[in-house]
């Protein structure tokens, strides 16, 4: 039996492996001595050093990002709602983003405000669907995922109705494009953007530990044992939604990770969420890293959608812990 904190390490070298891979991929492909030369030197020049610090580095930062951030919020609403089938859109923050992203794509907005517009409204929408999932000083989880499904099934339509317009001035390809989910183009400055949100977020999860484990139990057990179960849905929430607005403004809509990364992160480390929690965001980052570069390097010097190829690998993946008897998500369907 290998010990917690040595399953934390191998995943912290996978992750670490799956960069270095990442860097070594693309549409140039990268010796080992030229990424190591490259890397070692970050004020130096040419087109080896633009190719590994301005393009494949930064992508790689945003790439693990994303990855950590859906990994930890998939983790924190499937602990707060306790239901194995809870992704991060649940709270309508990608369907909102794409909806304002969409708008103002058609409005002829530039380029570099879309981010700031996506964040916005992606947080706005989460703030919506709190406050009509309040109740007393907590939240109705219940509430909360009609709240979410009807908000994002509104955004939906207003981004098909955007598409439909957007076809008569050639910005359909633009908004299909963000919505297949995609790092191309992203560089330092979104990454630094986007990274305080993302750092906040996961601080939340880290304070919610005790919360997230007692509530595994259910909300009344958890009061028994004196955590603040109001406060620790609130924290939940927030700290969820600023992780998933970071990541679909960084790369557009990635799904399957916060819904997939969770579950095989609780086989790996078990559902402590002192131990679950790293491993979420060590596995997500990973898994989201070799995803983006399979992308760059496998119809090169074109690029595949990485929603496109995670949804390709997410519906087996899910499928298999679905009907797999030790899966968690088997145990649900039996009940």
């Amino acid at each position: 039996m290998i010990a917690l904190p040595l399953r934390l390490g191998l995943l912290a070298l996978t992750a670490l492996a799956a960069a270095g891979l990442s860097l070594l991929i693309g549409g140039t492909h990268l010796a080992p001595r030229e990424l190591w030369e490259a890397l070692s030197d970050p004020r130096g020049s040419g087109v080896l050093h633009t190719i590994v610090w301005q393009l494949r580095l930064p992508r790689v930062c945003i790439a693990a990002t994303v990855g950590a951030s859906l990994a930890l919020c998939g983790a924190m609403l499937q602990g707060l709602l306790r239901n194995p089938l809870v992704d991060p859109y649940l709270t309508g923050v990608s369907a909102a983003a794409a909806a304002a992203i969409a708008i103002a794509t058609l409005a002829g907005v530039a380029a570099g405000a879309l981010t700031a517009i996506g964040f916005a409204a992606g947080l706005g929408a989460a703030a919506l669907v709190a406050v009509l999932a309040r109740r007393g000083g907590g939240i109705d989880t219940n509430r909360l995922i009609l709240a979410g499904v009807s908000l994002s099934t509104l955004f939906a339509a207003i981004v098909t109705l955007a598409i439909v317009r957007a076809q008569s001035n050639d910005y359909a390809p633009a908004i299909v494009a963000w919505l297949a989910g995609s790092m191309a183009g992203r560089g330092w400055h979104d990454l630094a953007v986007a990274a305080p949100y993302a750092a906040t977020g996961a601080l939340i999860a880290l304070w919610a530990v005790p919360a997230l484990n007692a509530l595994r139990v259910g909300e009344m057990r958890a009061r028994t044992v004196g955590v603040d179960v109001d406060r620790a849905q609130w924290a939940i929430l927030a700290g969820s939604s600023l992780l998933a607005a970071s990541s679909v403004v960084l790369a557009g809509l990635v799904g399957f990770i916060g819904l997939i990364v969770p579950h095989i992160a609780r086989r790996v480390v078990g559902s402590d969420a002192r131990w679950m929690l790293p491993a979420c965001a060590l596995a997500g980052a990973a898994l989201c890293m070799l995803a983006d570069a399979v992308c760059r390097w496998i119809v090169a010097p074109a690029e595949l959608p990485i929603g496109v190829l995670l949804a390709l690998i997410g519906v087996p993946a899910f499928l298999y812990l679905y009907l797999h008897p030790a899966s968690p998500l088997a145990a649900g369907r039996q009940e």
